[in-house]
Parts: C-alpha cells; structure tokens; sequence
C-alpha cells in the first residue's frame, strides 16, 4: 500500500508542480473545485494524511501555498513506521489500512481531475486502480450519503478499471473543459 501511496503522490505531485499560473483558475471534473481549490484541497489533504497516520487529529485546511509535493513527500513520511498501519484513527475511529486507502484514493481520483483539468496525460497502476475500485465499491453508498461522491454515472462494458472507479464516484471518464 505505502509503495502504491508513493507512486500516485508522484504522479500527482508532478502535475501539481507543472500548472502554471494561467491554468490555476481552469475548471475540473470536481465541480466545486478550479485546478487552485482542487490543489489546495490536495495539500490539505496531505497534511490531514500525515497527522491521522501520527494518530493525531483532523486538520484544518490553510489557504493555498503552491507546495503540495512537499506535503506528500511528508505524509509519505508519515506512513513508514509500521506503527501507522496499526490500530484505528482515534480521529476517525477506522482501521489505519482503511485511512491510508483513503488517501491513496484522493490522490489517484484528484491527480485524474487534476490531469483532465489541465490537459496532461494520467495513467494508474492497474493493482492501484483495482484496489480502489474494491474500496470505491464498498464505501460509495455513504460517500452518497455524505454528499463525497455524485450520483454514478453509467458508462459501458468495453469502460476501463480506471473508468468504473471514476464513474463510481460520479465522476464522466469522458469529462473535458468546456464539455
């Protein structure tokens, strides 16, 4: 999982490291965010990652600095003493595993808005996105509920692993700007 972790937090990281500032007020396929909100959403991220993997508690979302690849490389840092992986969030009072698995689906769904909003390429590892397609699966009922995931959106039999986990989420594989 960490490996898996440390791959999309590059992937991500990279794009996030080449918008330029003209592209920062782009729409995404993450309807609240342009490409700066859905970064700065990132960062926090990050951080909120790396303070639950300490067993410590929720964090606050800071305004927007620019340096998400830092903040990952820190919660990746977080998430390498075994100890990370052991027990429940008392934050979130969920196994570890799940809270890690829920950061890896945040990089790897907002690094595809992310990629999409900006026009750069994005590909997953094909164990990354099967994983969190099981994950998607299990939990999209609440995300609903909670007002995470849109209503899903249907695409065909021929759709990739990487499409039904995007779709789950209520997100259209096939979304562009201005589409």
């Amino acid at each position: 999982m960490h490996d898996m972790m440390t791959q999309a937090a590059g992937r991500t990281g990279a794009l996030a490291a080449g918008v330029r500032d003209d592209q920062l007020g782009l729409p995404t396929p993450c309807s609240e965010f342009d490409v700066r909100a859905l970064i700065n959403h990132l960062e926090w991220v990050a951080d909120l990652f790396a303070s639950l993997a300490g067993k410590g508690p929720m964090v606050q979302q800071r305004e927007y600095a620019g340096d998400f690849p830092e903040r990952a490389r820190r919660m990746l840092a977080a998430w390498e003493p075994p100890e990370a992986w052991e027990g429940e969030s008392p934050a979130m009072g969920l196994p570890m595993r799940t809270v890690a698995t829920m950061a890896l689906f945040d990089l790897v769904v907002h690094g595809w808005d992310l990629a999409r909003a900006t026009g750069a390429p994005f590909d997953a590892e094909p164990e990354t996105v099967k994983a969190l397609l099981g994950f998607a699966e299990h939990m999209a009922p609440m995300g609903r509920q909670q007002g995470i995931f849109a209503d899903q959106v249907t695409v065909g039999r021929d759709a990739t692993d990487l499409d039904r986990l995007l779709a789950l989420t209520g997100r259209d594989p096939e979304w562009a700007p201005g589409r």
